[in-house]
């Protein structure tokens, strides 16, 4: 009878272990792994490269524009910009308010710049904006320099992040990966096969599920990102798991209980 209780206790400590291993192993270290269909052992070259599209100036852009001349005096008044707050933004290092200085599209796609008048850059990319504002400039100034670039290019990351929030990037080259890594990476319980971009294009928005298992997203159309893109990282199956961890440790304290019982019955 003993000899039975123990080998009972025995096996009902096994699979209380067996369980315990099962379920914590649920999310196995294949799923993530970035790009884990790349050989280890082999260097791969991806020939077909994501072609980068320069994003083009749209009604409500802030843009930061500024004009060097020979004599820095001279270029002040048309430098002149209007500082605006953007609620939620957030630089690569503080998250929360930010003030936003430049010049903002209207409804028209023009801007205003004193002295230089109305400028009409909507639809131009910031190289264009730049070769057009620097041909008005020359009217006025001798050998104008002229720079501009968005101020308020920004891609929200939200989900199983470190660091969810909308961040305004002073770069209008932003890939997916430069976007997490700003929000510092997906959590270990983040779904690596399907994070879901938010885009807005004429008006729609389009859904697009990305892998970022698979080294083809390298190539993709979708890899660079493009002004107020919103990225979403689902949680998987790991994350409902330890929200559960009250009454997973409520079990396994039932199950401890329960071999001490047949334990302790198996000496009497």
């Amino acid at each position: 009878m003993k000899k039975n209780l123990v080998t009972i206790s025995a096996r009902l400590s096994a699979f209380i272990l067996l369980f315990a291993v099962l379920f914590f192993s649920n999310c196995s270290v294949k799923k993530i792994v970035y790009f884990n269909d790349l050989p280890l052992d082999t260097l791969q070259i991806i020939k077909t490269a994501s072609q980068f599209q320069e994003p083009t100036i749209q009604s409500d852009d802030i843009l930061n524009i500024t004009i060097h001349t020979l004599d820095p005096s001279t270029a002040l008044v048309s430098n002149q910009t209007m500082a605006m707050q953007a609620i939620g933004a957030s630089s690569a290092g503080n998250v929360g308010n930010q003030m936003i200085s430049g010049f903002m599209v209207d409804k028209n796609g023009n801007i205003q710049m004193a002295l230089l008048g109305s400028i009409k850059v909507g639809g131009l990319t910031t190289f264009q904006a730049r070769n057009l504002i620097e041909e008005k400039a020359k009217q006025y100034y001798k050998e104008p320099n002229v720079q501009v670039r968005f101020t308020n290019f920004k891609v929200t990351i939200l989900g199983e992040v470190a660091r969810p929030a909308t961040y305004t990037i002073p770069n209008e080259k932003v890939s997916i990966l430069d976007a997490l890594g700003l929000a510092g990476d997906l959590t270990i319980f983040g779904k690596r096969e399907n994070v879901l971009l938010i885009r807005e294009l004429n008006g729609q928005k389009e859904l697009i599920r990305l892998n970022l298992n698979d080294s083809d997203i390298l190539a993709s159309s979708y890899f660079y990102l493009k002004q107020n893109d919103v990225l979403y990282v689902e949680p998987g199956k790991g994350k409902a798991a330890s929200n559960n961890a009250a009454r997973t440790q409520t079990f396994a304290m039932i199950g401890s209980f329960l071999s001490l019982l047949v334990v302790a019955f198996s000496r009497l």
